[in-house]
């Protein structure tokens, strides 16, 4: 039961998501979202079933947002021009948060004044959570991409598409010792970030019964994430052959870069935050070599569906696209089969829909772009092999 999973998950999750959340930046927003997907619809309101997105498409985290747009988009005009979901067509309407909790529920709102019957979102984890209390009290379906926290779908009503923060530092504490990489660990991490140290307090309970020693776990905050050399210098002296890294793209580039200048060259692990870091302005690329991190998705795999995606991506927005684009677009095409399992038709209202899209997603099994056979339990958590990617002569490719 999901309630029993809220109350585990307390201690670990309460005091990162009031942190995270007195983190975020202020900044005026726009109401307005933007629809697509409708070409092929019909007059009749009965035919369109209405999915909303949230994400943020402005602000820092633009990156994330924009990719959950895009593929989402590209997904629901492929399914439109198939015909749709059983007979009907979709209707998206994303909407920006700026990775801001409060205008993640503005948004939300708005998108529920709209006719929202199911919603893909929030992006990242923080608006994600604020979201989930406002989707669980309207019993709206929520399919978050790439919401990692673990209360991010600690309702009945939530799921994700990406793994959770404590799977994936559990997984990389696993992966590290499997392949015995190194024995003496130091994590960076960022102690204001829900993400960031959920990732590293599971990371912390594998690794010592992996026998991994940490040998240094040094913190940083939302409000001192640009000077990292008081840490790295710690994880130099301790004797560290790999550094874990817990965070975000932007951040790391900079770790990498201090690390460069003070000579330090260990083996940099991260996970699927840093997705990105090759496409940071001015980085050098160089400096990334040889460093892993945990992913859902490898835009190089010569997997037929993932170049298929890759290459329609690429014509459709002039990019490469990352995790949280492949994410949204499994996301979408998720929705479509578990109505399709479900009998989802457009006129049933989105709680009918919410109860309809419980009772099934514990029995479908779908096949992606990020994961093949992939499941979920009932506490809203899939089921999928994790891939390690490392970056090489500039580019990702998968291990």
């Amino acid at each position: 039961m999901k309630n029993i999973k809220k109350f585990i998950s307390l201690a670990l999750v309460a005091a990162l998501a009031v942190s995270s959340l007195a983190a975020c930046g202020k900044k005026e927003s726009s109401d307005s979202g933007e629809s697509a997907g409708t070409e092929n619809a019909g007059s009749e309101e009965s035919s369109v079933i209405k999915i909303g997105g949230i994400g943020p498409t402005t602000g820092g985290a633009a990156v994330y947002g924009q990719a959950v747009k895009n593929g989402a988009e590209m997904a629901v005009k492929e399914i439109n021009a198939a015909g749709g979901i059983n007979g009907a067509q979709i209707e998206l309407n994303f909407q920006d948060d700026e990775h801001d909790a409060e205008k993640a529920v503005n948004a939300y709102n708005t998108l529920k004044d709209w006719g929202m019957q199911a919603l893909l979102g929030a992006v990242t984890s923080v608006p994600c959570i604020a979201v989930a209390e406002e989707s669980q009290k309207d019993n709206i379906f929520q399919l978050t991409p790439s919401g990692t926290a673990v209360e991010c779908v600690q309702y009945e009503n939530a799921f994700r598409v990406c793994f959770s923060d404590p799977n994936q530092g559990v997984a990389s504490a696993d992966y590290i010792a499997e392949n015995q990489l190194a024995t003496k660990i130091a994590v960076i991490y960022d102690s204001s970030d829900t993400y960031s140290s959920g990732i590293y307090q599971a990371f912390a309970a594998e690794a010592k019964t992996k026998g991994l020693e940490i040998v240094a776990a040094e913190a940083f905050t939302a409000d001192n994430k640009t000077d990292f050399s008081v840490q790295i210098q710690k994880a130099k002296d301790a004797g560290a052959e790999l550094v874990f890294l817990p965070f975000y793209y932007q951040e790391a580039s900079l770790v990498l870069k201090q690390a460069k200048s003070m000579s330090y060259s260990p083996i940099f692990f991260s996970c699927d935050g840093l997705d990105g870091i090759l496409d940071v302005e001015g980085f050098d690329a160089s400096l990334a070599e040889g460093a892993m991190f945990l992913a859902p998705f490898c835009a190089t795999s010569e997997d037929e569906t993932v170049k298929t995606f890759v290459t329609a991506f690429e014509d459709a927005y002039g990019e490469t696209p990352n995790q949280f684009a492949a994410d949204a677009y499994d996301g979408i095409y998720i929705l479509k089969e578990a109505m399709e399992k479900a009998e989802v038709t457009a006129d049933m209202s989105a709680s009918d829909i919410s109860d309809a899209l419980k009772a099934v997603m514990t029995e479908i099994t779908f096949s992606g772009v990020t994961a093949k056979e992939m499941t979920w339990t009932a506490d809203g958590e899939p089921e999928k092999a994790p891939m390690v990617l490392q970056i090489e002569n500039g580019k990702y490719k998968e291990l």
